[in-house]
């Protein structure tokens, strides 16, 4: 097989059967393979995400509000909104692989591993999504993480820096918050079965950013860089500071390797 050619294929394609049939033939590949490989592949540049044949890709502030939870229609805005971050994340985790062949194989099999959480993660909303009547593309999307994956395609210490440790630890601060939403609601049974689903993504979340956390270090000490201020450099780059971050996930970023100084860099008040 050609790993990087059947890895193009699980980025492109907009099926996520076969998203997931690729991407475990590249992970069992990588897993058999003895050796590292592909240094002197040169990744190709993607103008548009997979699902730009799915969705209808729209301005952030275009998307509809997500309210009344309790009717098919309110909730199913919600499913979907959550169902496009995973998907879009099975690409991010694809290129992970894809962008950097110089990248070690323990590298490889860390993201392909990701791209097989998220597959599942979105398969799961989609089978309650589909259940309540709707689809994956009936309502618009944004295409942030898209346009974040390009925007840093250039520096894997800015991808691992951006994609986990920003927009993923980012959502480690938002899931409770929706759990929270939805907990006087739980009656329903759908929304009972989406809670469960968010609470089974937030745990494998943490180990994801968890991974980005730990070759973010790695590539830093090669590069001899201090993690921790260089990281806060890397968001000033992107304008991805001095944000207002009301809910900040202090317990979950720590377990997934955040400091109390790079926490308190972001807003938090107080960390122990």
């Amino acid at each position: 097989m050609n790993f990087y050619t059947l890895l193009e294929e699980a980025i492109r394609c907009d099926e996520i059967d076969l998203k997931q049939k690729y991407a475990i033939e590249c992970l069992a590949y990588c897993t058999q393979s003895s050796t590292d490989f592909g240094e002197a592949f040169v990744p190709a540049v993607f103008e548009i995400p997979s699902y730009a044949s799915i969705c209808t890709i729209v301005d952030p502030r275009a998307l509809p509000s997500r309210k009344d939870f309790e009717t098919p229609l309110g909730l199913a805005t919600l499913i979907h909104a959550v169902a496009h971050i995973e998907y879009s994340a099975i690409d991010l985790a694809l290129d992970a692989v894809y962008r950097y062949p110089q990248m070690s194989k323990a590298y490889k099999i860390d993201w392909l591993e990701v791209a097989l959480d998220e597959i599942r993660h979105f398969q799961m909303l989609e089978e309650l999504l589909e259940e309540l009547g709707y689809h994956y593309g009936d309502f618009p999307v944004h295409s942030g993480l898209f346009d974040a994956s390009r925007h840093t395609a250039g520096d894997i210490l800015d991808r691992m820096a951006v994609i986990p440790r920003y927009y993923e630890a980012s959502g480690l601060d938002v899931n409770p918050q929706i759990i929270k939403k939805l907990h006087n609601k739980r009656k329903i049974p759908a929304v009972e079965r989406l809670i469960k689903m968010l609470e089974l993504i937030y745990d494998e979340e943490i180990v994801h950013v968890q991974k980005g956390d730990k070759w973010f270090r790695i590539l830093c000490e090669e590069r001899g860089l201090e993690a921790e201020s260089y990281y806060m450099e890397i968001l000033k780059s992107y304008a991805l500071t001095g944000k207002h971050r009301p809910h900040i996930n202090v317990e979950a970023r720590k377990q997934a390797g955040f400091s109390c100084g790079e926490l308190l860099q972001l807003g938090v008040k107080e960390c122990k």
